[in-house]
């Protein structure tokens, strides 16, 4: 793989900014971390650098910063807005009859399938993000008509009731399908490069996108590679397919971007992955976190199945919080959601500030 590249990861984490020497702290993207350095990832290995040092590491290193720091505002999606000031959560729904998790529970029942969508909703999530095809290992590949008839009468249920869907697919015409239909986003997992018209679609429509990292994605996504820094590598690749994007009419601010957990990588690299989400806030995008119920949880928990990932799960999802992550992708809607709540809670300065003491 590519040589890694100059690379910043904030660290050391403050609760408040409030009493720090100007300049010594900084805001993760406009949301609820804040941060007082960087490990600095270079071809001559990693250190520590304070923010008051950024300015000796150079013009790149600058640009980084920059969009590290940067707001990312909230994008208006018809009647409804997405926020990224603080970590909200996209719940899966699959009608699927393969899915790793929840294949075959919504298959052939439209109204059933939007019924789901609409508790998950009433749950806390901040959209729904509906697939029609597995992309778990090994997963057949489905017809694009057939795909399509699958998403269409579920997006048009929940888009009819104010939900906001994105559409989980590789393929354009399911995108086309469903972006007729009333969703609002595409989930790529192969960032546009499986089917050659995607790009095409998504300029075209003006629709948000999200890009996920998949060592082979015109493959299926699951080919198995020797990465040297997999942070670095999947930042670079992501980096290449967001100015492709960009170079094809698609604005920056319309991209969110995911790492591909499980997608292809092993363990130590999904787990090297977790660790260095904060990095990938230099993408200058929001970011999104699908983590639920994957291999690594069974693989670290002597080998739970599916259905009994939850608390790894929840645990995934608070690091990625931690990480500044905004878009949190998980099947357990109300545990997830409760979490974040309390993880909010204990950063609320009105709730946790100590009274003043009058003597």
């Amino acid at each position: 793989m590519a040589d890694p590249i100059l690379l910043l990861r904030p660290v050391q984490f403050v609760d408040t900014p409030i009493g720090a020497p100007e300049g010594s702290v900084a805001r993760l993207a406009g949301g609820m971390q804040w941060f007082a350095a960087y490990e600095v990832t270079e071809p001559g290995g990693r250190r520590i650098v304070p923010l008051a040092d950024l300015v000796s590491l150079g013009e790149r290193a600058r640009l980084l910063h920059d969009r590290i720091t940067a707001p990312r505002p909230p994008i208006a999606l018809g009647a409804r807005t997405l926020r990224f000031d603080q970590p909200q959560v996209a719940a899966i729904l699959n009608v699927t009859p393969d899915s790793f998790s929840d294949g075959g529970r919504h298959v052939g029942d439209p109204a059933a399938a939007a019924a789901a969508g609409h508790d998950l909703l009433a749950a806390g999530a901040a959209l729904i993000d509906l697939g029609g095809e597995s992309t778990r290992p090994g997963a057949a590949l489905v017809w694009e008509e057939e795909e399509a008839s699958r998403i269409r009468p579920v997006v048009e249920r929940l888009a009819a009731a104010g939900a906001l869907v994105s559409i989980d697919t590789r393929k354009a015409l399911v995108m086309e399908a469903a972006l007729a239909a009333g969703a609002a986003i595409v989930n790529d997992v192969s960032a546009l490069s499986w089917d050659d018209r995607a790009m095409q679609v998504v300029a075209g429509a003006g629709c948000p996108v999200i890009l996920m990292h998949s060592p082979d994605p015109r493959q299926g996504g699951h080919g198995r590679v020797a990465y040297r820094d997999v942070v670095a590598e999947v930042f670079a690749w992501l980096e290449a397919r967001i100015d492709a994007c960009v170079a094809a009419g698609i604005g920056r601010s319309q991209i969110l971007v995911d790492p591909g957990i499980g997608f292809g990588k092993s363990l130590g690299d999904n787990l090297a992955l977790v660790n260095g989400l904060a990095a990938f806030h230099g993408l200058g995008c929001p970011i999104m976190l699908g983590a639920s119920r994957k291999r690594l949880i069974g693989a670290l928990s002597d080998e739970a199945p599916v259905d009994r990932r939850l608390g790894g799960s929840v645990a995934l999802a608070l690091k990625g919080a931690e990480a500044g992550v905004q878009l949190l992708r998980v099947h357990d809607v109300t545990e997830t959601v409760q979490a974040l709540k309390v993880w909010r809670g204990l950063r609320d300065q009105a709730l946790t500030r100590p009274e003043r003491i009058h003597v």
